[in-house]
Order: structure tokens, then C-alpha cells, then sequence
């Protein structure tokens, strides 16, 4: 029995052991086999442009670093500015002991006075990357705006002086143009729509000065909008962005530029893994506008549009919240003269699903002027589609809400709309009720309805004055929802509120 037990427990262990060492071996080979392709395949790509597949090997990103650094460009710009300063400075220091003899009002009677102006000069770094031999390069416009000096500094030291051809503010995207002694290297700009989170990523840049800086990661998320313009479409990275990387190129592991480092999220100031950068495709558009015109000429369909909430889906009989509703149309638009009406709910616009209410901005932006295109709506449950033509998107345009006051369940306070009333809220509109209360913490304000704006529809009836509202109002039960339409500052927003029960 003893010998049995004995027996068992050396043959165990030793088929544990060779059951590892096959595991270790397996590994190994496996390992191998993982690895080599992949180096492989980034030596053919970086030789021929064929595809690699995504891996961290250090190895790997030593070449990638090698061949992308003479690409980005390190830019510092230099901003004059006046203010006040003295002449020149005291001829004593300090501490020494005429000033005691003197005194400081000597000094100062005698070296004061009105100080003249001077000139002082306000320094910021940003980076960039060149996009061919001319000597082109893609910045932020924000590295460059308001620059009266722009020197551009390439891999190898060489230093030059920058002219800028065309900005965007809206995208933050500038097209800058050296003149270079010799030929350049060139980036090769990538597809960004094919990125997909967690392929891993490399940023080059001028972070803090640190000229030639690369760091990794990997893609942390796709469509992040952040606010800070009307046309967001962020990659977010945990690659290390910091100050001074604004500007410059986020490249995949093919070698190609996906994303211009724009912003990080940071309460210190420092990175903390949470980078954004502009799509490439997004840029591509602006700077081949601003190479040619200098400026960037925009689509416009003439439509403001809301999110698609569950309760505004449930109130317009649609089964998921996708799309954007329009809000308001405005008159004479493109959108307008093809029929699209307040309330339609547009889900596909020149063959693109619109999934989100932000999307839609940002086609329509990059949709040539002219160009007709299919629009698909959703109109009292059914689908439409409507053919509209492009137009231009002129400079920014400011959009086209008494009596007795009436308390509402919800915790309201509208009256008639007087020409008072209309004076006191700065109201245009000539139809509708205004709203002249609301309660804290009600349903109204969770809402999002404010005082002074202006009810023109109630459950898509239109409301002319507080009689019309009133009687719109009554078919509505206690715990049923409300849609109303309201007006503020000339913009129209649909709104869904419950009666308390």
C-alpha cells in the first residue's frame, strides 16, 4: 500500500513536468511563429505599402520610428505684443548702500515717471508633419493663430521660416507652407474610417520642447465629441500626448498618418492617457480646400436638429432612438425648398445611416456645394426620401416663443405673448405662449425649459395664443407625456415632459 502511494507520487509529478516542459516548448514555437510574420510583414510594408498586422515588438516600432521622425516637424511661433516696462533698469543694486543714502523715492522720482513701450514677444511650440516635397505641412490652427513669426524646424536641425496658406478653426486644422533647400520626406496619409479600437498607435511630436518625442498606445475609442467645435470626430488614444504635441501625426503600424494630436484631458496639465486626435479624413477635406482656395467652403442643408431621446422615439411612434430630429427648418434652405418639414426624423442622408444627431453636421459640412443627394426620413411613422441640392454654408447665422398666467401640473407658469413680454424676452415670433415660471426641481426643468422661452406647438399642434394652449393642454391626462415645441433665441427644440400624477 505504502509502495503504491509511493509509486503515484513520483509518476504524477513527473507527467506534470513533461506535460509543462511540452506546454513551454508549444509556447515557444507558437511564440515564434507569432512574432517573425509580423516583423516580417512590417519590413515588407514599410518596402512595398502592404499590410501589417498590429503588434507591440519592440522591434517594430524602432523601424516604424526610424522612417516616420524626418516626416514631423517641430514649429514654434513667435507672437509680438506691447505693454508697459521700464526704460532701463536702477544703476544701483539692491543692496547697495546709496540707495539707503538716497532713498527709494530719490530713485523713484528720478527713474520713474511714465514708462514708454516696449516690445516683448510671447513664445509657443507645436509640431507637425510634412505632406509632400513643395514643403507643406499640417498643423492645429491653434499652434499657429494669431503668429506674427513661424519657424519650422526638420529632424536633421535645418530651420525655416513658415508662411501660412489657409486655417480652419472650426476643425482646428492649418496648412502651413515652408521653402525648403532640397528634397523632403513625405508622409503618407492613411484611411482613418478604418481604424478600430485597440490597434495600436504611434504619436511623434514637440512635447514640451522635447523635439523628436515617440510614444505608444493604442486606440482607446472612436467618435468622441469633447466641444470644442461644431465638427468633432476624435480618436482618443492612450499614446502619450502632452503641450507641444498639438499638431503632429498619429501614425499606424502600416506607417501612415490617421490622426493630427489635437487635445488631451488632463486636471494637471500632463498627460494622464486620455489624448485626442483629428481623423486624417476629416483633414484630407479641409487641407486640399485650403491648398486651392485658402479657405474651406462647407454644405449647408439648412435644418436644425436635436437628439432622438427614448421619450421623443416614443413620442413620434418610432421604435429606436436613431436619427436626427429636425427642430426647425429654416426658410428658403435647401432642406426647406425639398420639403422637409419640423418634426421629420432623418435617419440616412446621401446614402450614410445617420446613428447619432452629430453625424449629420459633419456630412453635410463635407458634402460638395451642388451636389444633389437622397435624404431619408421618417415622417408620422413612415419613410421618405426626399432629393435635396447642396448649398453653401454661409458665416455663421443667428437661427429663427399673454394675459392671464396659467400654472401647469409640471411646474410651469406660461402667459399670453404680449408685445411686453415680447420686448422683456427679446421674442420675435408672433404666435405661441411664454413661458414666465418655472418651479425648482419640477418636470419642466429637468426638462430643460427655461424662462422666456416660447411654446408654439403642444403634441404637435401649433399654439397661436393661451386659449389655443389651453385647449391643447386639457386632452392631456395626468402621468401622460407631453411633446411641446419651443422656440429660445430664435433656435426651435422639442421637448417631452409628464404631467404629475
Amino acid at each position: 500500500m505504502t509502495m503504491k502511494l509511493r509509486s503515484k507520487s513520483i509518476v504524477v509529478p513527473m507527467m506534470i513536468g513533461i506535460a509543462m516542459v511540452a506546454f513551454m516548448i508549444g509556447m515557444v514555437v507558437s511564440s515564434s511563429l507569432k512574432i517573425t510574420p509580423a516583423i516580417h510583414a512590417l519590413d515588407k510594408e514599410v518596402s512595398e505599402g502592404s499590410e501589417a498586422s498590429p503588434t507591440k515588438d519592440s522591434q517594430v516600432f524602432v523601424k516604424l520610428a526610424e522612417q516616420l521622425m524626418p516626416v514631423t516637424v517641430n514649429i514654434s511661433t513667435t507672437k509680438n505684443i506691447k505693454r508697459r516696462g521700464r526704460p532701463f533698469n536702477h544703476p544701483f543694486r539692491q543692496d547697495d548702500p546709496s540707495r539707503e543714502f538716497f532713498g527709494d523715492e530719490f530713485f523713484e522720482r528720478f527713474f520713474g515717471g511714465q514708462p514708454p513701450q516696449r516690445d516683448y514677444e510671447l513664445r509657443s511650440l507645436g509640431s507637425g508633419f510634412i505632406i509632400d516635397k513643395e514643403g507643406y505641412i499640417i498643423t492645429n490652427n491653434h499652434v499657429i493663430e494669431n503668429a506674427d513669426e513661424i519657424k519650422v524646424r526638420l529632424s536633421d536641425k535645418e530651420e525655416y521660416d513658415a508662411k501660412i496658406i489657409g486655417r480652419d478653426a472650426k476643425t482646428d486644422i492649418a496648412l502651413i507652407k515652408i521653402a525648403p533647400h532640397k528634397g523632403l520626406p513625405v508622409a503618407t496619409l492613411g484611411n482613418s474610417d478604418e481604424l478600430r479600437v485597440g490597434e495600436w498607435v504611434m504619436a511623434i511630436g514637440n512635447p514640451f520642447g522635447l523635439d523628436q518625442t515617440v510614444t505608444v498606445g493604442i486606440v482607446s475609442a472612436k467618435w468622441r465629441k469633447i466641444g470644442m467645435g461644431p465638427y468633432e470626430d476624435f480618436i482618443q488614444t492612450d499614446a502619450a500626448i502632452n503641450q507641444g504635441n498639438s499638431g503632429g501625426p498619429l501614425f499606424n503600424t502600416r506607417g501612415e498618418v490617421v490622426g493630427v494630436n489635437s487635445a488631451i484631458f488632463s486636471p494637471s496639465g500632463g498627460n494622464i492617457g486620455i489624448g485626442f486626435a483629428i481623423p486624417i479624413n476629416l483633414a484630407k477635406n479641409v487641407v486640399e480646400q485650403l491648398k486651392v482656395k485658402g479657405k474651406v467652403v462647407r454644405g449647408w442643408l439648412g435644418v436644425v436638429v436635436q437628439t432622438v431621446t427614448p421619450e421623443l422615439a416614443e413620442s413620434f411612434g418610432i421604435e429606436q432612438g436613431k436619427g436626427a430630429l429636425v427642430a426647425d427648418v429654416e426658410q428658403g434652405s435647401p432642406a426647406g425648398n425639398a420639403g422637409i418639414k419640423r418634426g421629420d426624423i432623418i435617419t440616412a442622408f446621401d446614402g450614410k445611416e445617420i446613428k447619432e444627431m452629430n453625424e449629420l453636421p459633419l456630412i453635410v459640412a463635407q458634402t460638395a456645394v451642388g451636389k444633389q443627394v437622397e435624404v431619408t426620413i421618417v415622417r408620422e411613422g413612415k419613410k421618405i426620401t426626399q432629393k435635396v441640392t447642396i448649398g453653401e454654408l454661409k458665416e455663421e447665422k443667428t437661427y429663427a416663443s399673454t394675459g392671464e398666467e396659467k400654472k401647469e401640473d409640471v411646474g410651469m407658469g406660461v402667459s399670453e405673448l404680449t408685445p411686453e413680454l415680447a420686448r422683456g424676452y427679446g421674442i420675435t415670433e408672433k404666435r405661441g405662449v411664454v413661458v414666465t415660471q418655472v418651479e425648482s426641481g419640477s418636470p419642466v426643468e429637468e426638462a430643460g425649459i427655461k424662462e422666456g422661452d416660447l411654446i408654439v406647438e403642444v403634441n404637435r399642434e401649433p399654439i397661436k395664443n393661451l386659449g389655443e394652449y389651453n385647449s391643447a393642454t386639457k386632452k392631456v391626462k395626468r402621468g401622460d407625456k407631453i411633446l411641446l415645441l419651443i422656440t429660445r433665441e430664435n433656435h426651435s427644440q422639442f421637448v417631452v415632459i409628464t404631467l404629475v400624477k
